[in-house]
């Protein structure tokens, strides 16, 4: 008779993982390091957007051109400026 009462404990194998070897996130991972990559040519490609950008303004300027271009120009030369200060920042946290 196997009864809960009887004495005898059988006790199963815990399936947590013991702290000491508990896996951490890898920068070594597929993922990881394809947007490591990614990463690396986002900031040559924002560079080249924001020189191109900023001799488009200038062009438009000198040209005369109406004023949307102008401001298109401009802001596209500012959020390239900016996506450029945030690549920055983030790549350096991380």
């Amino acid at each position: 008779m196997n009864d809960s009462h009887s004495g005898s404990k059988t006790t199963t194998p815990s399936t947590t993982t013991p702290p000491s070897v508990t896996p951490t996130p890898s920068t070594t991972t597929p993922s990881a390091v394809a947007a490591g990559e990614r990463s690396g040519a986002v900031r040559p490609v924002l560079w080249v957007l924001l020189v191109v950008c900023a001799a488009g303004d200038a062009v438009a300027s000198r040209a005369d051109a109406g004023v949307g271009v102008r401001v298109a120009f401009w802001l596209a030369t500012l959020g390239c400026a900016a996506a450029l200060i945030v690549h920055h920042y983030r790549r350096r946290r991380g």
